[in-house]
């Protein structure tokens, strides 16, 4: 099948949509399917504001369609509701063409985290994109029950993997980083949503350890100067950073999913977070990891876990059970295959 993706995050920026959608990509073209990748890197950009590393595509004209129209795309999925998946429902709107979407992030929250206004108001808007979706794809059972509650229809599952062969258990030899045991661990952006604060303000032995950037990132080491901020890493260098930790603290409230805890647990580190979206779908029962509204009681009880338990349970997340889940969802046009 030829596949459209319409996507407003898209290289180089580094967070969990894109990892999800480019491993999907590869996987469905391992599978012999084709995906045509709509993104930022096509268009002018402006800085996201209060997101400077986050670019927003400048529309130019009708360039969104062009590209739809020339891809020869039998099924188009919108992955995010920015300026690109806009001007994407729009056009497929106007032809009375299928679609569906996905839900990564939860942009309500998002924006009220930085501006006055309300997360209701946000919902709406989020209803109003998805509403003519043929299938509005979302990761875990806990945040299809509270969409479906916020009136979303339509709505499918659309789970996550995890590279196991990059995030693994591996020899201390390897450990890229010599600090105080025990190492308690963070990965990901550093911005506002993700509540760090919360993990940086704990009492806990040992070191704290911050991987990744962000708009925060000064903020947060100015105001923690007793933790360890070593910017953003990729590949095995992060690997490595998983591996030789002791817990990875997972301290968001809004995530809708949270990759980085699949990435810990493949590396054979146990998980501490609040038993919330996300971490609940993933950890709950599993012996990985703690779940407590109180995360310093959730982190020195993840270092009380057997390590061993963590890479077994990661290894029931397949991308390539993502991608054919992925390929289900869709909603092809049937005959009408655009013209290539």
């Amino acid at each position: 099948m030829k596949i459209a993706l319409v996507t407003d995050a898209w290289f180089p920026q580094v967070n969990g949509v894109v990892r999800t959608l480019s491993r999907v990509q590869q996987e469905l073209e391992a599978m012999g399917h084709a995906m045509a990748v709509i993104a930022p890197p096509a268009f002018r950009t402006l800085p996201c504001p209060t997101y400077p590393e986050i670019r927003l595509a400048l529309l130019q004209g009708g360039k969104v369609g062009r590209l739809l129209a020339a891809s020869g795309a039998e099924a188009i999925h919108i992955a995010t509701e920015g300026p690109l998946g806009l001007a994407a429902r729009r056009w497929c709107l106007r032809r009375s063409l299928p679609f569906t979407t996905s839900y990564h992030t939860r942009f309500p929250e998002y924006v009220s985290a930085r501006a006055p206004v309300p997360t209701a108001w946000g919902y709406r808007v989020m209803r109003w994109f998805h509403r003519p979706s043929s299938g509005v794809m979302v990761a875990t059972q806990s945040l299809r029950d509270e969409l479906a509650g916020r009136g979303f229809a339509n709505i499918r599952p659309w789970t996550r993997g995890v590279d196991l062969e990059l995030f693994r258990p591996r020899p201390p030899a390897e450990a890229p980083f010599d600090l105080p045991r025990p190492v308690f661990l963070y990965v990901g952006r550093v911005a506002v949503e993700k509540n760090i604060e919360a993990f940086l303000a704990l009492d806990l032995p040992g070191s704290k350890l911050v991987v990744g950037g962000g708009p925060q990132l000064e903020q947060l080491w100015k105001r923690f100067p007793q933790a360890h901020f070593v910017g953003p890493k990729q590949g095995e260098e992060l690997a490595r950073h998983y591996a030789a930790a002791d817990v990875f603290v997972f301290p968001s409230l809004t995530d809708t999913f949270g990759l980085v805890v699949l990435e810990a647990l493949a590396s054979g580190l146990p998980v501490a977070a609040y038993p919330v979206t996300g971490p609940k779908d993933i950890l709950a029962g599993s012996g990985a990891g703690a779940l407590d509204q109180d995360l310093r009681r959730a982190a020195l009880a993840a270092l009380a876990l057997d390590r061993g338990r963590a890479r077994p349970h990661a290894e029931r997340f397949s991308w390539r059970a993502t991608a054919e889940l992925f390929l289900s969802n869709l909603a092809p046009f049937g005959e009408r295959r655009l013209a290539a």
